[in-house]
């Protein structure tokens, strides 16, 4: 059996692999496979470690009748058709709770960026703009005792909560499809509708993972009933809102500002008109861009793909009924 690795991972997941004596190709460039490449590729090995937003879809799975396996190099999974997969009994693993903190520590970033308007007031030293002392110039707001909205409080969520309730003593609203006992325990956290996330939140991060019944769900209407200080985050998936909707509600002071480390499309380009606004601020989806985060979901990655060898279960299967 053999494995394809769409791009490189860090060693301690090829390191597994190997002590394993498991055969895997890795994808000798560093281009990007088209479509049409990657799937021939898929249909010449028995399971794929997959690194990035290859569309797993029906046509996918008819055209590589040959796999056995998938396993993802993240936590979200909305790149497979999962019944699909299901209807070909081949499970998908994913990389849950090792990059919890990195990502949390990303929103945790933004969140305070776009407090204080960081990267705008960066760009004025670089563009020989820092002038004389203002006191009524270029004023950010501080987040003690403010309320933080999660949508979608599960690991990556209840991580930013900890850090916001801890740092800043904020209260901790939420809305999920179901109650988190732990988040309402342990951080005092109040489970609210989606309507009343939006009018009571002045920071809104988004957690959630991503499902076509929540596209753009943050748009004109949402950001509408939104306080005039508020601030949106998102860190899941860039599908969450509208961008052209959220420049409207930045530019005409509809909310006080943004954070994306996602983009609706992604990658960003570099014109678009986000990257000029003093009160947005966006990274390049570098959540679990660290050496822990990274290593660690090669790790997962490996261990999925060796389960599948061993004939075992995936230790982190997203779609487990293919084993009934």
């Amino acid at each position: 059996m053999k494995v394809f690795i769409n791009k490189n991972i860090p060693e301690d997941g090829i390191k597994l692999l190997q002590d394993k004596g498991i055969t895997f190709t890795i994808n000798p460039t560093e281009n990007a496979l088209s479509r049409e490449e990657f799937i021939k590729i898929c249909q010449e090995h028995d399971a794929l470690l997959n690194v990035g937003t290859n569309k797993f879809d029906e046509d996918f799975f008819q055209q590589c009748p040959n796999l056995k396996g998938i396993a993802l190099f993240s936590v979200g999974f909305d790149s497979v058709n999962i019944p699909s997969a299901n209807s070909r009994k081949i499970p998908v693993g994913n990389t849950p709770d090792v990059l919890s903190r990195a990502t949390s520590d990303v929103a945790f970033l933004l969140m305070q960026s776009v407090a204080r308007k960081s990267f705008f007031n960066h760009k004025r030293i670089l563009n020989n703009d820092w002038g004389s002392f203002d006191p009524l110039a270029n004023l950010g707001q501080e987040l003690y005792g403010k309320t933080l909205g999660i949508f979608g409080l599960g690991r990556i969520g209840f991580e930013m909560a900890k850090k916001c309730k801890a740092a800043f003593g904020m209260n901790i609203i939420y809305h999920n499809r179901s109650h988190n006992e732990i988040a309402e325990k342990e951080l005092d956290a109040k489970y609210v509708d989606f309507e009343t996330l939006l009018a009571e939140s002045d920071v809104l991060s988004v957690h959630s993972n991503y499902t076509e019944e929540n596209n753009e769900i943050f748009n004109k209407n949402a950001f509408a009933k939104m306080k005039s200080n508020s601030i949106f985050i998102n860190t899941a998936r860039g599908k969450f809102h509208n961008e052209n909707d959220l420049f409207e509600a930045l530019t005409n002071s509809i909310i006080w500002g943004a954070g994306l480390d996602v983009t609706n499309p992604e990658p960003m380009k570099s014109d678009n008109p986000l990257l000029s606004l003093p009160n947005c601020c966006i990274l390049p989806h570098i959540g679990s861009a660290t050496y822990e985060a990274r290593n660690a979901m090669a790790i997962c990655a490996a261990q999925n793909i060796i389960a599948l060898f061993e004939n075992k279960k995936m230790p982190f299967c997203v779609n487990e009924e293919v084993y009934i």
